[in-house]
């Protein structure tokens, strides 16, 4: 048994990727260094992984020749690749929109006989048809609304907050289901929704606040009747769509007997910080409901744009431990934007795995794609994660179990210097030595998963992965 070994490291910001051959050897009993592999403990299922779809995204992507294009989309949704088969969509405009656009803006339309999608088919529409081409089966996508129309909110305003007016309540659970069933008529799946996007932040974009009472009403009095009423209860609801900080007191204020049936899953945000914790708790309290992070990228007010290995870093640290303590999907956002982290109508600039340079017409992969990479492309959907222990908290690690029975670890290593471990599986091991800030994949081929066990030996700054 021997394991295919491919390791990532960034010198000067030029990625180089390599790869090697490592031998397993019957285990000696070694007690030091040691990273194990448990395939008989088995958690939660993990269905995939994938990015957003904005207006933003949409408008760049025309920008590009059709090579890029081409590229692009094959790096994201090509099955040989990163192997992306979910995204994100928003309900009308967010900060990543070009300008702000609704679909209704007349109070009197209450049967919504002059809903109008012109705007959100204009960038959106035509950047999910070429998605689409390169994924074999169906894309899945979610919708999350980032405020409902103006003329709804209690300060009649798409920003700022504000709130969804009583007397709206059921005209805007019904406008979701429009827009359901419009992505639906076009031929696209749309197998869930949340309900508002960062229900508790005051945003000088598009933004909504509710309560976590106000939430639980909203979906047990309108969103989920009207999804009955519309033949859409198949849609999965995720509430809260936001950080992690009170994630675990939301669950708790919403989740009852009442709304359990109705509540597929919770949606988190990275942005104010790990709080992996939280997600442990939400798990062992509510096992059924998925966990899954919603939105994540590197926001220029609060991260250099320049920290290429260092932003990259975060992606995989948060990564690792959101799937360590429960998450069974990921969606990046945007999945690319200009040169400047845009368009974006309030200024509000992020990174994204690829830049468009829009005056030089250059196409520009970012660290964060390689980081990424070596989760999305080595864990499939359908895949369990499995258990482990290691010997050193420099050492950061996730390992599942793929549907064909290949194992797959991934190893982070955020250190500045070359970190020994053996990788043990069953009565067997494997040595290895990581480069500095490195992330690597390691592919072991064995006749049962079950009976191997590895031994991994790490270098700094570096994230492995292993397949079996």
């Amino acid at each position: 048994m021997e394991m295919r070994f491919i390791e990532t490291t960034f010198v000067n910001g030029e990625r180089q990727t390599e790869e090697k051959r490592l031998p397993f050897v019957p285990d000696k009993g070694e007690e030091n260094q040691l990273i194990n592999l448990y395939p008989q403990m088995q958690y939660q299922e993990l269905e995939g992984f994938g990015g957003a779809l904005t207006d933003s995204t949409g408008y760049i992507f025309g920008q590009m020749g059709v090579e890029q294009q081409e590229y692009m989309l094959n790096q994201y949704f090509g099955e040989d690749d990163m192997g992306y088969r979910i995204v994100r969509i928003p309900i009308d405009s967010c900060d990543f929109s070009l300008e702000h656009y609704e679909a209704l803006t007349d109070p009197k339309d209450t049967e919504l006989e002059r809903l109008d999608f012109t705007r959100m088919k204009k960038y959106i529409v035509p950047l999910l048809e070429e998605v689409q081409k390169y994924t074999k089966e169906r894309l899945q996508i979610m919708l999350s609304p980032w405020s409902p129309p103006a003329f709804m909110k209690t300060n009649g305003d798409r920003n700022h907050g504000g709130k969804l007016k009583d007397a709206y309540k059921e005209l805007w659970a019904r406008y979701i289901c429009r827009y359901i069933q419009e992505f639906r008529d076009m031929g696209y799946l749309v197998n869930r929704l949340s309900i508002q996007n960062e229900p508790k932040a005051v945003q000088t974009w598009d933004s909504c606040i509710y309560s976590g009472k106000e939430e639980k009403e909203f979906i047990r009095d309108y969103m989920w009747p009207a999804l009955v009423k519309y033949g859409l209860a198949d849609v999965e609801i995720f509430i809260w769509d936001h950080n992690k900080e009170r994630v675990f007191e939301r669950v708790l204020e919403i989740i009852d007997e009442g709304t359990d049936p109705m509540i597929a899953g919770i949606a988190f945000h990275w942005y104010s910080g790990d709080h992996f914790e939280a997600l442990q708790m939400i798990q062992e309290k509510f096992p059924d409901k998925k966990l899954i992070l919603s939105e994540a990228c590197i926001e220029y007010s609060k991260y250099s744009q320049d920290d290429y290995l260092a932003n990259a870093q975060k992606y995989a640290h948060d990564m690792i431990g959101n799937l360590n303590h429960g998450m069974s999907a990921f969606y990046d956002w945007n999945v690319v934007l200009d040169q400047q982290g845009g368009p974006n109508h309030v200024g509000n600039y992020c990174d994204a795995p690829f830049l468009f340079d829009v005056n030089t017409k250059e196409l520009i992969e970012r660290n964060t794609a390689a980081y990424i990479w070596h989760f999305s492309h080595f864990i499939k959907s359908g895949a369990k994660r499995i258990g482990h222990s290691r010997y050193t908290d420099k050492l950061e690690v996730t390992a599942f179990l793929n549907p064909d029975q290949t194992v797959t670890v991934v190893i982070l290593n955020r250190t500045d210097n070359c970190i020994p471990a053996y990788v043990r599986i069953g009565d067997e091991s494997a040595f290895v030595s990581i480069q500095a800030n490195s992330i690597a994949t390691g592919v072991l081929l064995s006749k049962r998963f079950s009976i191997n066990y590895q031994h991994l030996f790490l270098s700094a700054a570096s994230a492995i992965s292993f397949v079996w």
